[in-house]
């Protein structure tokens, strides 16, 4: 059994039902599957071991996943957004693979061993017109995908997901055919991304129509949104700071259709959280936190708790719209000392994780222990009740004299100010202390605080080992495509 059989399933119980929508073209379920099957006779032809794409999200990201799964093969979305070089290094190390997407540029760099390269046009073209036989299934411990990590501060891993990991996620969270025909799911983020391929698999077993976004901006979101009567949506915390901003000072985004917006992959700041609530008040709102190796979402705050959580007079429960919410029912979850002893509730320590959905394997090596634990590398405590609250990747933590600090409770103080529009807090070397508290500060146009005003602001609310021992004022702070603080290069801006 493996990830086909979502789509499979989709197009027995209703192939002429509108399954994917792209730029104005419309694909029903039973035309997906075809050009899945399409794709792997045209693969297995080709001999190639990959199929990779190097493009922005359409049509050609579920028929290319699909169709590498009904052939056998790892799919794997490429970064188009990398430099020359790295890109290299990467197609490299796929050779041979079929690549999908920008031909010009791979032919530009010209990597040894790559047999096959079609732009998008003309591999949806290959897929639905190729003549195919049936093909079998692989066995559910194949590899479904195979996705490079970042590679911040060393040659990016390459994650792998096997159709195991994929369906353990699905089977254990959607259920099937739960959408009704007129609910459609927005996907925005991008093909590379594990929220991404997430989102298709989810949405096409749930039965809810797919309608992609190649390239994110406020207003073709909002724009797209309304066009196709979105019910469902996934944004990453930045693009939903840019559609707030973009509706301004209006009470109401006024998109009555939208039923539910999930969002995960990076930290939520606290106010824009809490402007979102109000500006689309009949929207359920999800935060999902995975990460690659977990098969995207380990735990959820769900709508209700956000509510909740934005009215109560119990600080202990508005304190909670700050955390990531309670893990799912399949995943195992455990926070441990340095030592890899369990902690208790309040604690704060490395974020360990077990269940079918977590893979904790790369092509190098596998990260799980021998009893199923995989290390996330993320850092944070749970509180009485079982919720989560992060406080960063370990490597981000700030140890001042011993004491570990999260930037994000630093950053929260900061942002809740009118004037303060972003902020960030990182470690830099201190003498003293080992570490001390950076801060870098972007105001909000017109708004400025000076120096002093920003560490009583952080004093007032935080504890003296908080303050910032140094400050930079910065027009705006560094994000990836998926709206990740790039911390490194903050800690770069001290260093100067």
């Amino acid at each position: 059994m493996n990830i086909s059989l979502l789509l499979q399933m989709a197009d027995d119980t209703g192939p002429d039902r509108i399954g994917l929508v792209c730029e104005g073209r419309s694909w029903s379920y039973g035309a997906l599957m075809n050009a899945a099957r399409g794709t792997a006779a045209f693969l297995s032809e080709c001999g190639c071991d990959y199929i990779a794409l190097l493009d922005e999200s359409s049509e050609a990201a579920p028929i290319a996943l699909f169709g590498a799964a009904l052939a056998g093969i790892p799919y794997v979305p490429l970064n188009y957004r990398l430099a020359d070089d790295d890109l290299a290094a990467l197609l490299r190390r796929i050779s041979p693979a079929c690549i999908v997407g920008d031909t010009r540029r791979v032919q530009r760099l010209n990597p040894e061993g790559t047999p096959t390269c079609l732009s998008r046009t003309d591999f949806v073209q290959v897929a639905e017109t190729i003549v195919h036989t049936a093909t079998g299934e692989e066995e559910g411990e194949g590899i479904a995908a195979q996705i490079f990590t970042s590679g911040t501060t060393a040659a990016p891993k390459a994650a792998l997901l096997r159709h195991s990991n994929l369906l353990g996620y699905i089977l254990g969270t959607v259920e099937f055919c739960c959408a009704a025909e007129q609910d459609a799911q927005l996907v925005c983020v991008p093909p590379y991304h594990i929220a991404g391929i997430s989102a298709l698999l989810s949405s096409i077993y749930a039965m809810r129509r797919v309608v992609i976004l190649p390239a994110f901006s406020a207003e073709a979101w909002l724009q797209l949104a309304t066009q196709e009567s979105v019910t469902n949506a996934f944004l990453v915390p930045t693009m939903l700071s840019r559609i707030v901003d973009k509706l301004d000072d209006k009470t109401s985004a006024g998109l009555s259709s939208l039923k539910a917006i999930a969002y995960g992959g990076g930290h939520m700041p606290l106010e824009l959280i809490k402007r979102a609530l109000d500006l689309f008040p009949d929207t359920e709102f999800t935060n999902a936190y995975g990460l690659t190796e977990t098969s995207s979402t380990i735990a959820l705050l769900g709508p209700e708790e956000h509510r909740l959580a934005q009215t109560s007079e119990d600080c202990a429960v508005r304190d909670r719209l700050a955390s990531v919410g309670r893990p799912l029912p399949t995943v195992e979850l455990e926070i441990r000392d340095a030592a890899g002893r369990p902690l208790a509730a309040g604690e704060r320590g490395e974020i360990h994780v077990r269940g079918d959905q977590v893979s904790g394997e790369y092509r190098e090596r596998s990260a799980v222990d021998a009893e199923g634990w995989f290390p996330t590398r993320d850092w944070g405590w749970l509180d009485e009740e079982g919720y989560l609250f992060l406080a960063g990747r370990a490597d981000d933590v700030i140890v001042r004299g011993g004491e570990n600090i999260s930037p994000a409770e630093i950053e929260d103080v900061l942002t809740s100010h009118p004037a303060i529009a972003d902020a960030a807090a990182v470690g830099v070397p201190s003498r003293e202390w080992g570490e001390a508290v950076a801060i870098s500060v972007v105001f909000r146009p017109g708004r400025q605080l000076g120096e002093e005003e920003l560490r009583t602001l952080i004093r007032e609310r935080l504890r003296s080992s908080r303050v910032p021992e140094k400050i930079r004022i910065v027009d705006e702070l560094p994000y990836n495509e998926m709206g990740k603080l790039l911390r490194r290069e903050i800690r770069g801006m001290f260093q100067t």
